[in-house]
């Protein structure tokens, strides 16, 4: 694999230098990284295998996800998701956000639309951050989806000392489980627990959340796919509407991830909007031809 950072790359990310080689751009959103590929002028359609090697913080560029770029006929662009290990989802809340930064930048527009496997959402910015409307959240049991019917604000499951978890569909499954102190629950061993269990047929991301008051909430997250990472923008959005539903909150929360702040609000027209920062890494050029 040969990786090269800081090349010159003529016209932003769609100029490739040669049949092989593709720009790339590392972006995290609070330490949720992301390789980003521009795909809208010269497809790019990557395999499972080329992921979870490119992916690979070892043997490749390493990220959380890995974000394709490919042309929509409703929106500025369409934005394929594929997980460390290569599996595909359809949102990704803090990737959505470093994309409306590209677009943003790119485009000289205020608001840009970004098209996903969830849905059209919107990304516009907030002084020096980005905000995105993440659309609606889904909370009954076939939409997150679950295995049989249950209360998904109560769901009856408990697996070690985590219970009466809310279950919130935001383009992707979640549970969010609240907890006296995060800092006391094994995440890294009940996260794949409870990602696999038989009640979530596509597997879910998993929330655990302290409430500190004041609509200040502490928060740490699994994703199926990707494990334990410093932020998930959908969870955090699962996390305002679940905390609102307990009466935690009153449809607006700080959000504390491991790798910074999110900003949330559950407006009244249901939509649930986030707002954080992003950062850009580097630029760089892979010869994809070396990928197995």
């Amino acid at each position: 694999m040969d990786i090269s950072a800081n090349p010159p790359i003529y016209g932003g990310m769609n100029r490739t230098l040669n049949t092989c080689r593709r720009p790339f751009r590392k972006m995290h959103g609070l330490g949720n990284d992301f390789i980003i590929f521009d795909g809208r002028t010269d497809r790019l359609d990557l395999t499972e295998a080329q992921v979870r090697q490119l992916t690979s913080r070892n043997r490749g560029i390493g990220c959380d996800q890995l974000i394709t770029l490919w042309p929509s006929e409703y929106a500025d662009t369409f934005m394929r998701i594929q997980n460390a290990d290569g599996s595909e989802v359809t949102a990704c809340g803090n990737a959505t956000r470093c994309v409306g930064d590209i677009l943003l930048q790119e485009l000289g527009r205020d608001r840009v639309t970004i098209e996903t496997g969830a849905g059209l959402l919107t990304a516009c910015r907030d002084g020096d951050l980005i905000r995105v409307d993440m659309g609606e959240p889904l909370l009954d049991w076939r939409d997150i989806p679950l295995a049989q019917d249950m209360d998904t604000a109560d769901l009856d499951l408990s697996v070690g000392p985590l219970s009466h978890g809310v279950a919130v569909n935001m383009g992707n499954p979640h549970v969010v489980f609240f907890v006296p102190d995060v800092a006391a629950i094994a995440l890294e061993t009940l996260g794949p627990e409870i990602e696999n269990h038989s009640l979530f047929p596509e597997r879910v991301n998993v929330s655990i959340v302290e409430d500190r008051g004041d609509g200040q909430l502490r928060h740490r997250v699994w994703e199926r796919g990707a494990g334990i990472t410093e932020a998930c923008g959908s969870a955090a959005c699962a996390t305002v509407v679940a905390a609102s539903l307990r009466g935690l909150v009153d449809r607006k929360a700080t959000i504390d991830l491991d790798g910074g702040t999110l900003h949330m609000a559950w407006d009244a027209d249901n939509h649930v909007q986030m707002t954080g920062a992003v950062t850009y890494v580097y630029e760089g050029q892979i010869d994809l031809g070396s990928l197995a």
